[in-house]
């Protein structure tokens, strides 16, 4: 089992098909959901699973809905590449106990829960009786977690 940093494939593909709203206007609910390291997902991750989804005190399964905090823009990236992009508010876990590896990003609006992005933490990450918190690169040209070249 592994989990590997990526967009998901699907997502790629269905950016093409117009599956997902990032908004302005009536943005769908993106959340995010957290995996131990036995969980398997990555690159060719279609959907929200349970399968290796963590449990732990101050987690609840599906995990948490995303604020989008910046709406889909554009920039140049240190390459001078245009570049789409939008980006996610900091995602907080209160009064959290559990052991965790890495994440998952989907679309909870569309039927199926497609996924959006796979993220790895590198390492486990324990929390005890603390607050867990996901803080989401700056949202530019060059950092942003979801970016389009």
């Amino acid at each position: 089992m592994s989990i590997q940093q990526i967009a998901t494939t699907s997502f790629k593909v269905q950016l093409l098909q117009a599956v997902h709203n990032f908004g302005p206007t009536s943005p769908d609910t993106f959340k995010v959901a957290l995996y131990t390291a036995a969980a398997n997902i990555g690159p060719t991750t279609t959907a929200y699973t349970t399968v290796g989804e963590i449990v732990g005190a101050g987690y609840t399964a599906a995990g948490l809905d995303l604020t989008i905090l910046v709406s889909p823009t554009s920039g140049a990236n240190i390459l001078s590449v245009p570049t789409a992009y939008i980006s996610f508010d900091s995602a907080t876990w209160p009064n959290a106990a559990f052991t965790v590896r890495g994440a998952l990003i989907y679309n909870d609006t569309v039927v199926g829960k497609p996924s959006v992005a796979v993220l790895d933490f590198g390492s486990d990450k324990t929390v005890t009786n603390d607050t867990f918190q996901i803080i989401f690169p700056t949202p530019d040209a060059n950092s942003a977690i979801v970016r389009i070249s």
